[in-house]
């Protein structure tokens, strides 16, 4: 019998430049990304137009959040099993009516779907877009500097969609957020098409229709029974059913892959590579600090400084070009520092800058208590994220790169989603029972304050981790060109 795989790592995986192929990956990443920030300033037009009640306007954003990193591990094993260029081809097409559909919703009703299609169109793409990196850029330096520039296309896609976002708002209409993602996507299927080879990824084996659906089933009812944390108590039936059958549809899933899949959705020989099992530990106690970072400013400069959204939007500038410079370039480190050595630099500016930031209040100005500490932290996730993607999907076979990138992207989300979670509930906490605080938003500051500490904690605990890292992973990161 012939090995597929070795059939399908002997066709070069692109036909056009290399160049073009990273500009291709790093602009869906871009557009996914941009998805997400540029919503949220348009959220009081969307309630206003449509009708949304305050909790069912929630969902305008979480319908995306939610069928993006619940289908994202089924995403990425059916690019590895019917390959990259068609899962890219596939979920930007999704992506884009999706996204003409959000943008011409007449209903509430419409536009929950129309995100919801979105959230799965991205969960095609992203993990696509991992495994064309993986494939198409040899491991070592030119591996990493790819990784580099797709990172930081995200950072861009979050700096634009912040300011984007007002502005489309206010001089068109907040329709325009959505629809701005249709040209992009054409554009993007006929460069992918004209980039990558049919053959690149894909291999004759059958879906594993039964792991599918209870592995994606299980971390969708997790992450849904999560976010019922902002209605409904922790120890409610609304928070603990969901989760619960979340976990134990997991357990099933683990069981069929171990024992009766033969195409298993997750090869259970990714997560007894340690380097793989440990970074992807980190990314998801990582979802915590991005989540922290730019979800919890943002609140502190709209809630406790009384900026505007346009002006939150310009103020988080700084940090989201600082982010784009350093994944861009300080990556570049990797090959001579090793992952470890970027990860321990990026935590020492999670904490100072956590801690730097945790101090802001009311009475406090942007460039002494703002603008110092989101740059040192936004220097800390460019050092970090590009680092752990790089790690996650390292030592992988080419015919599990789509599973590896669909892993490390879920590993992130599902923490971020996690953590949005419990430090909403910490900081609401704090601020109901305040000391010393004479206003609401005093109040909110002591929060916020809580949120900020809790970050710093969990960037010590991405220390701790790191260091189950294996020597050889570093040995491999860091070959030279």
């Amino acid at each position: 019998m012939t090995d597929t795989r070795t059939e399908i790592q002997s066709v070069k995986p692109y036909s056009g430049p290399a160049w073009l192929v990273l500009a291709l990956t790093c602009a869906c990443q871009f557009m996914v990304i941009l998805d997400v920030s540029i919503v949220n300033v348009a959220l009081p037009s969307v309630q206003h137009d449509l009708g949304f009640t305050d909790t069912g306007l929630a969902w305008v954003v979480n319908g995306y959040v939610l069928a993006f990193a619940g289908f994202m591990l089924l995403g990425g094993r059916a690019a590895d099993l019917f390959g990259h260029r068609r899962m890219m081809v596939a979920g930007l097409g999704l992506f884009s009516l999706a996204s003409l559909a959000a943008g011409l919703a007449s209903t509430p009703e419409i536009l929950v779907g129309a995100r919801a299609a979105q959230g799965l169109g991205g969960a095609m793409l992203a993990p696509a877009t991992l495994a064309v990196i993986n494939t198409c850029f040899p491991e070592g330096p030119e591996r990493v500097r790819a990784f580099g520039a797709w990172s930081a296309s995200g950072g861009i896609g979050g700096m634009v969609g912040a300011v984007a976002g007002g502005v489309l708002t206010t001089g068109l209409s907040w329709r325009w957020v959505f629809l701005i993602n249709v040209p992009i996507g054409v554009v993007l299927v006929a460069v992918a098409m004209r980039s990558l080879t049919a053959a690149q990824g894909g291999r004759r084996e059958s879906m594993d229709l039964l792991g599918a659906v209870t592995g994606t089933a299980g971390l969708a009812s997790v992450i849904y029974g999560v976010m019922q944390t902002a209605d409904h108590a922790w120890g409610s039936a609304g928070v603990l059913v969901p989760i619960l059958g979340g976990v134990l549809l997991l357990a099933v899933f683990l069981l069929v892959e171990k024992r009766f899949a033969t195409a298993p959705t997750i090869p259970l020989r990714l997560l007894t590579n340690r380097g793989v099992a440990v970074s992807n530990a980190m990314l998801l106690l990582f979802g915590g600090i991005a989540i922290a970072m730019w979800f919890f400013s943002s609140l502190l400069m709209q809630n406790v400084l009384q900026y505007s959204a346009l002006e939150t939007g310009l103020g988080q500038t700084p940090a989201a070009i600082m982010f784009v410079v350093v994944a861009r370039f300080g990556v570049g480190w990797l090959p001579r520092t090793g992952v470890r050595s970027l990860i321990l630099a990026g935590c020492a500016c999670f904490v100072v800058g956590f801690g730097w930031l945790s101090q802001a209040g009311t009475g406090s100005h942007y460039v002494a208590s703002v603008l110092g500490p989101t740059l040192l932290v936004a220097m800390g996730i460019g050092l970090v994220f590009p680092t752990l993607m790089a790690s996650a999907t390292a030592d992988v076979p080419p015919g599990d790169a789509g599973i590896a990138g669909g892993l490390a992207n879920t590993a992130s989300q599902a923490g971020g989603s996690i953590a949005l979670a419990v430090y909403a509930t910490a900081a609401a906490a704090r601020a109901a029972a305040p000391k010393g605080a004479s206003s609401s938003a005093e109040a909110l500051a002591s929060g916020y304050e809580l949120v900020f500490e809790l970050a710093a904690a969990v960037a010590v605990a991405i220390v701790v981790v790191s260091l189950l890292l294996p020597r050889r992973q570093q040995s491999r990161m860091a070959t030279t060109d």
